[in-house]
């Protein structure tokens, strides 16, 4: 299928005309910091409507609100949501030569835009009355059921054009900013308020009692700010190795320099969609929770969900399986008074796996969480093959671009088959490695409740490292104009 019919429908999408001439450092910074600043406004501004004292605080729902870039309730509780799977939507149908396209093109990749634009407003819309009609989202009374949806889907909508500005405007994609603003003042305003007198509360007996146990208890009890810790000194780590190899420059000779590959040759993005697309599933599977008849055992083999404190919640099936969702209240260690309840609870508790045929099967909540870890680091491996094809990084195109600019690799001919090939050496298997091991670490900053989820920090380390390396980047491009031509 080809993206002709879009061209019939663009011109009744709007969309943000970029800048007339290319954007100074300084002038980007000013508009990124306007961007966040509204973005800010509708973080913290309520829909009409919601009931705010029903609203869940628990920390399922701080992180699915730090994937999303959202705040549960405000006008943006959609937050990127229908972006992320929009643009996963499309690669799967990409992928499978669905759609016949070639993102080189111009012509092709400025249609493929705008369907994936008209893609995510339209499940912004649905996402909106989604929410409120599974109860994420609580309204005070069923007949601002229609203004609240209204106001969520806007809400989203806006977010899709801010990031579409900001990729126009700014220094770095809309949805990076976002999620590193979010998790950035959910961490400075929620800290104190919220998770250190949980912490003291936890402090006092465990350490009351005084003796040899007095000081690992404490160690303990402020465990996740220890793992937070922990989780931010190795995503620093990681994203400082990287494997170099020589280049020279055909048309000057002496000219060299080096093409890092770094270990986190993706970044964060395989983990933000693969985080996305489950959190999105446990959000559109809660239409079952009421589904009766004949695909009742069906609906119940994917999503098996009880009424607990009155609403319904996910307690089995494969998508709670493949999810970091676990039985109420939420195994967090300080959510249930440190790691002792917690790994009881783990070691202990069972979660249910419903037949269509009829039945049960029990599963441990240990291997639950060994399911999610391996599910989410797969998820990571495949979207990130899937991003650095569509984005131009596989070897292929590197080695293409580097050809056409006049880089080669010492001691091989200037051909972009040969380059190739040296760079599929490196590149699969460091996507692969680097995909698994940020799924892997985020798997186990959400399994050992750290601090800002720990996903949090992970996803902020990362988009901080990216923006620093822009940032740095057009600085040097500044200065030197002509090496802007030579990269580009």
């Amino acid at each position: 299928m080809a993206l002709g019919f879009i061209d019939k429908i663009e011109p009744f999408i709007p969309s943000i005309k970029g800048p007339s001439k290319p954007l100074s450092l300084r002038e980007k910074m000013y508009w990124t910091a306007g961007i966040i600043g509204i973005y800010f406004l509708l973080y913290n501004t309520y829909a009409v409507g919601v009931n705010q004292t029903a609203i869940a605080s628990q920390p399922f729902f701080q992180l699915m609100s730090i994937v999303f870039a959202s705040k549960i309730g405000s006008l943006i509780t959609v937050g990127i949501g229908p972006i992320v799977l929009a643009s996963i939507i499309l690669q799967l149908i990409v992928g499978s030569d669905l759609i016949k396209i070639d993102l080189n093109n111009p012509i092709d990749k400025a249609r493929f835009q705008t369907l994936q634009k008209l893609l995510a407003i339209i499940i912004a819309v649905v996402e909106s009355v989604i929410y409120i009609m599974t109860d994420f989202v609580p309204i005070s009374s069923p007949s601002l059921f229609g203004i609240v949806a209204l106001q969520l889907a806007i809400g989203a909508i806006l977010i899709i054009f801010l990031d579409e500005m900001m990729t126009k405007y700014g220094v770095t994609s809309g949805i990076n900013m976002f999620i590193a603003a979010g998790v950035s003042y959910a961490i400075i305003a929620g800290t104190l308020t919220i998770l250190l007198p949980g912490a003291i509360s936890m402090l006092n007996p465990a350490t009351g009692g005084g003796g040899a146990s007095a000081l690992p208890n404490a160690v303990l009890v402020f465990g996740p700010f220890f793992f937070a810790i922990i989780i931010l000194l190795v995503s620093i780590y990681a994203y400082e190795t990287k494997v170099e190899l020589p280049l020279s420059f055909e048309q000057f000779r002496g000219v060299g320099g080096r093409l890092p590959i770094p270990f986190l040759y993706v970044s964060v993005l395989p983990v933000i969609l693969a985080s996305s697309l489950e959190l999105s599933l446990t959000i559109w599977f809660r239409f079952l929770a009421n589904v009766s008849g004949s695909l009742a055992n069906l609906a119940h083999f994917f999503a098996y969900y009880q009424t607990i404190g009155g609403s319904p919640q996910l307690v089995g099936g494969i998508v709670y399986l493949i999810s970091p969702t676990f039985p109420s209240p939420y195994p967090a260690p300080y959510g249930v008074g440190g790691y002792g309840p917690y790994i009881h609870i783990l070691l202990n508790s069972v979660s249910t796996l419903y037949l269509p045929t009829g039945g049960f099967i029990l599963i441990p909540e240990w291997v639950h969480a060994i399911i999610y870890t391996l599910v989410l680091m797969a998820l990571c491996v495949v979207f990130g093959k899937f991003w650095i094809e569509m984005t131009g990084q596989s070897p292929k195109n590197m080695a293409e671009q580097m050809s056409d600019v006049g880089w080669q690799i010492p001691g091989f001919r200037r051909d972009p088959r040969i380059i190739e090939n040296v760079l599929n050496k490196y590149i699969p298997t460091i996507t692969i490695l680097g995909s698994m091991f940020v799924g892997l670490l985020a798997a186990i900053a959400t399994l050992t409740g750290a601090i800002g989820t720990g996903m949090g920090i992970l996803l902020t380390v990362g988009i901080v490292y990216m923006l620093y390396q822009q940032l740095e980047q057009e600085n040097l491009f500044e200065t030197y104009p002509i090496l802007e031509k030579i990269v580009k």
